[in-house]
């Protein structure tokens, strides 16, 4: 498939409200429901390692939020040594509850594609990879009856969901053969779009990649596509804060690299055009101009080598 860099072409940019970026971050994260003490003890336990190869694969259970534990794998370069640059990878969503990390070990065979546990470790990156709520090895109910319960409580699913990705930077701040320096973070889909909800939050990431789910919420809407996403997705008075282009805008001037496919449906046309047009206001505006970066394929919701590429040229760039 060829690539294309977008030029924006269409109609004048959504504006991106000013203001403090921490003070813009406590709003967003008050957004998301009652939530467990931020500074709340994180710990990790290690339930073994094995070797696969090119890399170590250590299983883990994490205690993220004091509710429900949450299973992990942390994968390294076999015979590594010192502090290593590492990725929170978030996985997808598709459908595919009992999946969860183990996509982390999952290659891309249409695609031709290793899984990015080979790829990262043999790039030199340690990775984190954690199940998360109604996933994997915690899909013990429907995300619909987590929704729920949790509404009732305070709780926003999305809210508890993000949480733990933060709670899982503490975690991965507490290993010796981890660099907190040179800590990112990548997904596709659902972990794309905590990739970039996470990285907006917590400035300790310093590098973030999404993969086909940069999406304009005000395009989607228009598009009638509110539909394709899961319930876990939706945060209670959003809009009134916040459109995609301003919490992205929170990851500047820190490194970011969004690829879309120009036939997915979850990422609207209309409103890729638009969050790009913001963000290049945003990182010119900052001095580095160089760091944001959306790339668009003429493929649907899905990965092609020449996005890998790109993702690994970007990670070397940025990170290593």
């Amino acid at each position: 498939m060829m690539r294309r860099d977008f030029l924006t072409t269409a109609g004048a940019a959504a504006s991106v409200r000013s203001g403090n970026p921490l003070i813009r971050r406590k709003q967003l994260y008050n957004l998301l429901g009652d939530l467990p003490p931020r500074n709340r003890k994180t710990s990790g336990r290690s339930l073994g390692e094995e070797d696969r190869g090119g890399f170590t694969l250590e299983r883990l259970t994490l205690d993220l939020n004091g509710i429900e534990e949450a299973p992990a794998y942390f994968v390294k370069p076999k015979n590594a040594s010192g502090k290593l640059p590492t990725i929170l990878y978030n996985h997808y969503h598709g459908g595919q509850y009992k999946l969860g990390k183990d996509e982390l070990l999952l290659g891309k065979e249409q695609a031709g594609l290793p899984s990015y546990a080979e790829a990262l470790t043999a790039a030199g990156y340690a990775a984190l990879c954690f199940d998360t709520w109604a996933f994997g090895e915690r899909a013990t109910r429907p995300e619909l009856t987590i929704f729920k319960d949790m509404l009732w409580k305070g709780q926003v699913m999305w809210g508890m969901m993000v949480y733990d990705s933060i709670k899982a930077i503490d975690y991965l701040e507490t290993r010796a053969d981890v660099d907190t320096h040179r800590i990112g973070t990548l997904g596709m889909s659902m972990g794309s779009t905590m990739g970039w909800w996470t990285a907006a939050l917590d400035p300790r990431l310093k590098v973030c990649v999404d993969i086909c789910c940069l999406t304009d919420f005000q395009a989607l809407i228009a598009a009638d596509g509110l539909a394709g996403h899961g319930i876990y997705y939706y945060v209670p008075s959003l809009l009134k804060h916040f459109n995609a282009s301003e919490i992205n805008a929170l990851i500047a001037p820190r490194p970011h690299l969004s690829l879309a496919g120009d036939r997915d449906t979850l990422t609207p046309v209309a409103g890729l055009e638009r969050i790009d047009a913001d963000l290049k206001k945003v990182y010119a505006t900052a001095g580095k101009p160089e760091n944001w970066k959306l790339l668009r394929y003429d493929v649907g919701h899905e990965e092609t080598a020449g996005m890998r590429r790109e993702i690994m040229a970007f990670l070397q760039k940025h990170l290593s």
